[in-house]
């Protein structure tokens, strides 16, 4: 038998008013700054962040991003401020349209959303020359550092920042509660003391200030270190098959920091070297957060990651499960690469960046992507972030401990987070499928809890060992209250969310479902998981889905309270309506409690019964996919000689389109869609797309579709098509790709092309229950 046991005690109690953060006593909604965890309003609070950039998001789509952002369970979202974008000149700063900071923090928080200003100077996120603007580059300056001259530079664009933020700050009643100073500066700690000063001498106030803590950077005191975690990574080599970093964090461990995440770039751009930095480190002081879990992978020239949705959202639980205090992702939702005076304002070998990145294209297969398109991991990290909006006032004040698991593959990975008197057991055979690891057979948990006396305290789960499969993870309550006087002792299903008297957790395909009561009582289901999976207990009532329902969970404030939402599309709440961007035509959607009556703009609405959830099927005409005619097999192709360069002298992206293949894509009307994207199932190595002489979009290929938005040129694609610029694959030019699309052909091959019509629906209730 595969059984474990562990001994968890009451947490000590954490580090008070050590730190340069927070509010001051009697402060509203005061946020606090503990050494294990933050506080807010007088209780523990676990931060969910994501990465989103608004300079490079039409601004007419903000709202759709921010409300999807809302709905999957974010509590706040992080911004660049791109110097290059907002003083592209010398003294001449633009904030307007997309580049509005104040517009975009007050619609976030309209949306319920928090802010984290990431102000730069030099940011990154694959801007050209880091965000730095060209007239400043070309000064020569000693740019991050204190030199008075580039000092001098920085007042004012911090000036304008904070202008723009200016009576939006938490202390204020406003979103806006931290802010970061540069971005993955290593040796220069003084720097970074300074920035802050500047900021506050010109006046801004904020309770959390950060800077990124990887790699080993010497990070002052005055400013919150906080950390990454990636599951592959552009930046490595082609001949790399497997980044040495990643492994790791598909395992507990209280260790934060990855030395290697940007290691190219410390190196060519700083002369830093990774053996140079500082060890791995655990710091005592300052709680676990994070700004930079991997929400997927963008893609270089010369290495092009398949980063899974299954790895995003298995390595972020597994940061839960060793300690995490803030879950904070990069990035959330894609964008699009802004264009200026020098064109496109991607990083590049041009200008001495290691990597060739696309031109225009940075969606990083994001969990909301480049043209609002939702991902799986959108649902995946929506189920952890409903627990955790439900659970992580507790969950941020428990400590974690491993119980097992390293870098042996057999050796079973598991920990506990617990206050010593309940928590939560994780468990994870989970690892990217270049290198899974097995199923565990016949597992067993014991885990006393010292905290409780007799043997109350002691708590086996499942009471009858159980196989766990291969790649799943999960997180099981240990001793959760389900009334003041009901306690569920074990479940091996997990935690989703609470409304009432009603308690929603989700099975794991393959693991069955045990529910064992304070007293022992293993209860029985009605019938399997799913949606109608309800169990009656006294004063509480406890609905266990199945895994597939679980991902289409929502919680969502409609009709005057929050209900449960289960639908097949994208739904997010917008001034008191329910909007949802379905993209076929039909689309099931379930409420429970009900709203007295449901009306539907933009589609038919019909009811389809229900007993405890009402449900409806929407039918939206402008939906669904229509197939466009396109030559399968277009050249000829020629690829231009395999060129290398920047400081690295890595594979450069090819300009030479001149021997490329061109194809002419003829798009029907696509009616009154409220998106429409082109989308290619294709082969190849890159492509660029034309409307007209209008560059639109470009295409790495690694192993996914191509998705061009149609939409901002719905008469221009009326008039002219769509003009593609194919090169083709070929396999001795040594571009690496992940293994599972390796095999392909040189040459290029188009499987399919399809227009993806998106309807946008909003639902109103007629009236309230």
């Amino acid at each position: 038998m595969n059984a474990h046991e562990l001994r968890v005690s009451p947490p000590a109690p954490p580090l008070r008013d050590h730190l340069p953060f927070g509010e001051p006593e009697g402060a509203p909604d005061r946020i606090e700054v503990t050494s294990r965890w933050f506080e807010r309003g007088g209780r523990p609070w676990f931060p969910i962040t994501g990465e989103i950039h608004y300079s490079r998001i039409p601004r007419e789509r903000w709202s759709e991003v921010l409300g999807h952002a809302r709905a999957g369970g974010l509590d706040s979202v992080a911004t660049y401020v791109f110097w290059a974008a907002h003083e592209p000149e010398p003294g001449r700063f633009d904030w307007s349209g997309n580049l509005d900071l104040r517009a975009f923090i007050e619609l976030a928080g309209a949306h319920g959303l928090d802010v984290i200003v990431r102000m730069g100077p030099w940011g990154h996120g694959e801007y050209r020359y880091g965000g730095f603007p060209d007239w400043l580059i070309a000064q020569g300056l000693a740019t991050r550092t204190n030199d008075p001259a580039y000092l001098g530079l920085v007042r004012p664009l911090y000036a304008q920042i904070i202008a723009q933020i200016k009576g939006l700050t938490h202390a204020e009643g406003g979103p806006v509660i931290g802010a970061q100073v540069d971005n993955e500066l290593y040796d220069q700690p003084d720097h970074l003391a300074t920035l802050r000063e500047i900021a506050e001498e010109l006046g801004l106030r904020v309770p959390i200030w950060t800077a990124t803590g990887w790699g080993g950077a010497q990070v002052p005191e005055t400013l919150l270190p906080l950390y990454s975690a990636y599951s592959e990574g552009f930046w490595e080599d082609e001949t790399v098959e497997w980044p040495a970093f990643a492994p790791f964090h598909f395992r507990y461990s209280e260790v934060r920091d990855d030395l290697t995440v940007g290691a190219d770039l410390r190196e060519a751009l700083d002369g830093i070297a990774t053996e140079s930095a500082e060890p791995l480190k655990h710091d005592d002081r300052t709680p676990f957060a994070t700004c930079e879990l991997g929400g997927g992978m963008h893609v270089a020239y010369h290495r092009r990651p398949l980063v899974s949705p299954e790895d995003v959202a298995n390595l972020a639980l597994a940061k839960i499960g060793s300690g995490s205090a803030w879950q904070g992702y990069y990035m959330y939702a894609g964008g699009t690469q802004r264009t200026g005076a020098h064109g496109t304002e991607q990083e590049s070998h041009a200008t001495g960046y290691p990597n060739d990145v696309p031109a225009l294209t940075y969606d990083f297969h994001a969990p909301i992507g480049e043209h609002g398109q939702i991902r799986p991991h959108h649902h995946y990290l929506r189920r952890h972030h409903l627990w955790l909006h439900e659970e992580g006032h507790r969950i941020a004040a428990m400590e974690s401990i491993v119980g097992g698991g390293g870098d042996d593959p057999d050796e079973l990975r598991w920990a506990v987070r617990s206050d010593g008197k309940s928590g939560y057991l994780f468990a994870t055979t989970y690892q990217p499928p270049k290198r899974p690891i097995a199923a565990q057979p016949g597992v067993q948990f014991t885990v006393r809890f010292d905290g409780v006396a007799g043997d109350d305290g002691s708590v086996t789960v499942p009471t009858s060992p159980v196989d766990l499969p291969a790649g799943v993870s999960v997180a099981w309550p240990l001793r959760y209250a389900l009334t003041e006087g009901l306690e569920l002792r074990s479940a091996t299903a997990q935690l989703l969310t609470r409304m009432d008297d009603l308690v929603v957790l989700a099975a794991t395909d393959g693991v069955p479902v045990e529910i064992v009561l304070g007293d022992g009582t293993i209860v029985d289901l009605p019938v399997p998981p799913g949606p109608e999976c309800f169990v009656d207990l006294d004063g509480v009532r406890l609905l266990i889905l199945d895994d597939a329902s679980a991902n289409r969970l929502y919680k969502l404030p409609f009709a005057g309270r929050d209900r449960l939402v289960l639908a097949d599309a994208p739904v997010y709440a917008e001034d008191g309506d329910l909007v949802v961007h379905p993209d076929a035509e039909h689309t099931a959607i379930a409420i429970l409690p009900a709203p007295d009556g449901l009306e539907a703009r933009g589609a038919r609405l019909e009811p389809t019964g229900g007993t405890d959830w009402a449900a409806w099927t929407l039918t939206a005409d402008d939906a669904g996919p229509m197939p466009v005619q396109v030559d399968p097999s277009p050249g000829p192709a020629t690829a231009p000689e395999p060129r290398r360069g920047g400081p690295m002298e890595r594979l450069s992206a090819p300009t030479d389109y001149t021997g490329a293949a061109t194809v002419h894509v003829d798009v029907a009307d696509f009616g009154d869609a409220d998106r429409a994207l082109l989308r290619l199932d294709w082969t190849g190595d890159t492509g660029r797309a034309y409307i007209g002489a209008a560059f639109v979009s470009d295409h790495f290929w690694h192993g996914r579709v191509w998705d061009i938005d149609l939409t901002p040129h719905r008469e221009a694609v009326a008039e002219h098509g769509v003009r593609l610029e194919l090169l083709p694959w070929r396999r001795a030019t040594g571009v690496w790709v992940d293994p599972t699309v390796r095999g392909v052909q040189d040459g290029i091959a188009i499987d399919s092309a399809t227009i993806v019509r998106v309807a946008k629906i909003r639902l109103s209730a007629a009236g309230e229950r």
